[in-house]
């Protein structure tokens, strides 16, 4: 495993208590009707392994519902079956109105970054200069967690939301020329990079030739990647742009595109395929008060 790279700043209680509030609406009128007020222990432990994501959040949570917490592990590190992630001590309540909330950011987290370590290290192994990018295509409501998760397994978060870049893409070329959209992004401002996707070797000449800052290579096999790669080093673009691509790319194929030289390769796949990362939570009753 790779150092683990620099987490992303931890997103406000506020945003989390609001999924709290939807799982807990009236309270959590099982705990509230059978549990005494009691202190207890608790461990959250990973039933798989992996890297680990969703701890900052999920402690934040327990103690701001008054729960002490102790981390047996921090974000980004890689966690064996079985290994304690976190420790809890307070009320038996409090922990139980947190607990599956807190398990769903863990588990969620977890998996993004997980499966964002496992695509990096295939594009390293192959091209250590290429990056690995999400998309927007996130959850509605969990944008802030998954781009967050992203970065923990090592890869970029990319654009988090539209007002972050400009990303020209086929639906505002069916509308605007391709030279033109260019033009009038990098008349409007001076400084935000300009990122054109484009389909065929034809267009991603035109793009940079344009102006275009990054070029966003859609939906190409490989080998019209290397041969668009060829035709932009042939014509004097190649080192004016970074090359991007995108669009159908999984585990299987993402090795070879890497190989063929480009600089970062986007997939949505990073967030909107994921598979949950198994964690649990087990009680140690303590004593009453």
């Amino acid at each position: 495993m790779t150092k683990k790279p620099v987490a992303a700043v931890m997103v406000s209680v506020d945003y989390l208590l609001k999924f709290i509030e939807e799982d807990a609406p009236g309270g959590d009128v099982t705990s509230d009707a059978i549990i005494p007020d009691i202190t207890c222990r608790a461990a959250i432990r990973a039933e798989q392994a992996g890297i680990i994501a969703g701890l900052e959040e999920a402690s934040a949570l327990f103690s701001h519902f008054g729960i002490s917490v102790a981390r047996g592990k921090t974000d980004g590190d890689t966690v064996g079956t079985g290994e304690i992630v976190l420790s809890l001590t307070g009320s038996a309540k409090k922990i139980l109105i947190v607990e599956r909330t807190a398990l769903n950011i863990i588990g969620r987290m977890s998996g993004v970054a997980t499966q964002t370590a496992r695509m990096a290290g295939i594009v390293r192994s192959k091209n250590p200069h290429c990056r690995v990018a999400a998309t927007r295509k996130t959850c509605p409501g969990l944008r802030a967690l998954d781009k967050k998760a992203v970065r923990i397994g090592g890869g970029e978060v990319h654009r988090m939301n539209l007002s972050d870049g400009f990303l020209i893409k086929d639906n505002h070329l069916a509308l605007v020329p391709l030279r033109e959209a260019i033009h009038a992004a990098k008349k409007s401002t001076a400084y935000k990079k300009i990122e054109a996707e484009v389909e065929t070797l034809g267009d991603a000449l035109s793009a940079a030739a344009a102006g275009a800052d990054i070029l966003l290579l859609d939906n190409m096999g490989p080998g019209q990647v290397r041969e668009t790669l060829a035709a932009l080093d042939n014509a004097g673009l190649r080192g004016r742009v970074v090359i991007e691509l995108s669009g159908g790319i999984d585990e299987s194929t993402i090795g070879e595109y890497a190989a063929c030289g480009v600089d970062v390769i986007s997939m949505g796949a990073l967030t909107h395929t994921v598979k949950n990362f198994s964690v649990n939570l087990e009680i140690f009753p303590e004593q009453r008060t």
